[in-house]
Formats: C-alpha cells, sequence, structure tokens
C-alpha cells in the first residue's frame, strides 16, 4: 500500500512538472499507454459450452504419472456432440476459441485435481468440474435420470412404490451441482467477451445462477431431449425454478416446434 501512494505521489509531480522539452498531456497519454500495457486482456470472442461430461475418453494409465502429473490418460472422444460443435461454432461465427466446462466419466481422487484440471486446460481447453461421488450420485443417477429424464420422455411413477419418484434429498443434489457447475463458470468467464451454451437437462438451473452474478451475461441453452406438455410438466414440484432457469438464458433452443410450444404453454 505504501509503495503504491508512493508511486501515485511521484506520477502526480511529473504531471505537474513534467520535465524539460514535455508536456502534461504527454506525460498523460505515456502513463494511459503504460497502464494498457500492464492490464492487458484477451479480446477475443469465445464460446464456453457447458455440458455435464466433457467430450473426452479417460483411463486410468499410472504408467505416464511421472511425465503429467497424475495417473489418467485423456484423448478427445470424436463421436461426442458437444466436440462437434466446435466445428461449426469456429467455422460459421465470429468466435476464435471455445473452451469446455463439465464433469468426467470418473471420479479423480483429491491430490489429483489440480495436475488433471491444467493438463485437461493446456492439452484440449477443457476445464473439469469435480462434484465428487455422492453429490454426483445424487444429481445425475438420483435426479437427471432417476426423475427428470423419465419425466420429459412422459414415464411418471405408477405408484408410491414406483421408481422415478420425486425425492427432495436428489433434488438439494441437482441444485448443488448446479451451483458447482455456475462458480466453475464464473471462475473462467469473462463477461464481455465470452457466450455461454448451456447444454441439456442435467443443467437447467444454470443460467439463473450465471445472470445474478453477471446481469449482461450472454448466455445460450439448448434442450437434447423432449420436453412434455404442461399437463406433464406440472406434476413437478420446483418446475418454476427450472423453469425460470431457462428463461434466464437469452436464447433457448428445442429439437421441435412442439417441443418449444409446450415450453411456451408452461410460462
Amino acid at each position: 500500500m505504501r509503495r503504491a501512494a508512493s508511486t501515485s505521489m511521484h506520477n502526480l509531480q511529473e504531471l505537474v512538472n513534467p520535465g524539460p522539452g514535455g508536456t502534461m498531456l504527454d506525460r498523460i497519454a505515456q502513463l494511459e499507454a503504460e497502464e494498457a500495457r500492464g492490464t492487458s486482456v484477451d479480446q477475443s470472442e469465445r464460446v464456453v459450452i457447458v455440458c455435464n461430461s466433457l467430450p473426452l475418453k479417460m483411463r486410468h494409465d499410472p504408467e505416464g504419472s511421472e511425465e503429467r502429473g497424475h495417473s489418467w490418460h485423456f484423448e478427445m472422444d470424436p463421436d461426442s456432440i458437444y466436440a462437434q460443435t466446435s466445428v461449426g461454432i469456429l467455422e460459421k461465427t465470429s468466435a476464435e476459441k471455445v473452451l469446455w466446462i463439465g464433469g468426467l466419466g470418473s471420479e479423480v481422487e483429491l491430490f489429483e485435481q489440480d495436475a488433471v484440471a491444467e493438463d485437461l486446460r493446456d492439452r484440449f481447453s477443457c476445464v473439469p468440474v469435480f462434484l465428487g461421488a455422492e453429490l454426483k450420485d445424487k444429481h445425475y443417477k438420483g435426479f437427471c435420470k432417476g426423475f427428470l429424464w423419465p419425466l420429459m420422455h412422459y414415464v411418471l411413477p405408477m405408484s408410491p412404490q414406483s421408481a422415478g419418484r420425486y425425492n427432495k434429498v436428489n433434488w438439494q443434489g441437482y441444485l448443488a451441482a448446479n451451483k458447482r457447475f455456475a462458480d466453475k463458470v464464473v471462475e473462467h468467464l469473462s463477461p464481455d467477451y465470452d457466450f455461454v451454451w448451456v447444454h441439456d437437462y442435467h443443467l437447467m438451473l444454470l443460467p439463473t445462477f450465471l445472470r445474478k452474478r453477471y446481469n449482461t451475461v450472454r448466455c445460450g441453452y439448448f434442450l437434447h431431449c423432449p420436453f412434455p406438455s404442461s399437463e406433464i410438466f406440472k406434476t413437478f414440484p420446483n418446475r418454476d425454478l427450472v423453469l425460470r432457469g431457462l428463461l434466464n438464458a437469452d436464447v433457448v433452443g428445442f429439437h421441435t416446434f412442439d417441443y418449444a410450444r409446450h415450453f411456451l404453454s408452461c410460462t
């Protein structure tokens, strides 16, 4: 703090008395140029793709741990729809870069997570979100696959003993996982230059969390499954929060016009 104050006082003195052969305006221009060089940011447009699973294949490979700093082997998955979208983004839009943020298929031990995150960012432009086994199970198996996927496909529980009934604990896991994803997006987001593209029913609350942090964030959402009719969707106890999540995106995409119409009838 003392050094910063001393530097500011020195600059002020130079402005008042710029010395021989210089004017105050010349010195102001010089200081502005020095400040711009010291705080340069990447102003290229970038699309941040947020998905439940990164477009990567991974397998345990302890033999390569010395070289990589962790015991996992990664490679891009050419069959992943999230990887395929980058081709159209880079060729058909003004975006110059793509960054993927998402989960991994296997659990990574805590002591390896930093090394894995750095490796994936440097080699694949991927940022992993580590949920942990318990939260991942509640979010994905418990709520997404156990309740939300059947609901979206018109499969409702037939009795209190049927699978696929609403579970408040799993809903809390879904909420916590979406918040964890949002924290990771915010950590890497440049709101003035990035466009965030959220994918599928695993992350329907994410636009709300992003909008609360950055009101002007550019955010799109695409649903990769049917959106049910209002008669089915109204059986979902937390439907208002999910609808608000989608409405906090600037653009919402669906597979068909019917799915879009169902969404509009719910709102």
